[in-house]
């Protein structure tokens, strides 16, 4: 179990947040954030579950937006 094991949704959501991101919609259990970084817009689908699986958060979410776990980590 690594350091993004047991991420709560609303934790992670919040920390997307102080990153740049709004929640802009959400749809069933996805919830779609996007932030504007330099020109360009990006955007990430949340699946609103109560725990992030670790690999969903690090494979999907956090390699899509190009963050690395401790930054990640530093905003919760």
């Amino acid at each position: 179990m690594g350091k993004l094991a047991s991420v709560r949704v609303k934790d992670a959501i919040k920390a997307f947040e102080r990153a740049g991101f709004a929640v802009i919609s959400q749809k069933g259990s996805h919830i779609k954030m996007r932030r504007l970084r330099d020109g360009k817009t990006e955007m990430i689908i949340v699946p609103n579950h109560k725990v992030l699986k670790e690999g969903t958060l690090r494979k999907g979410i956090l390699r899509a937006i190009g963050m690395s776990e401790e930054e990640f980590v530093h905003l919760l």
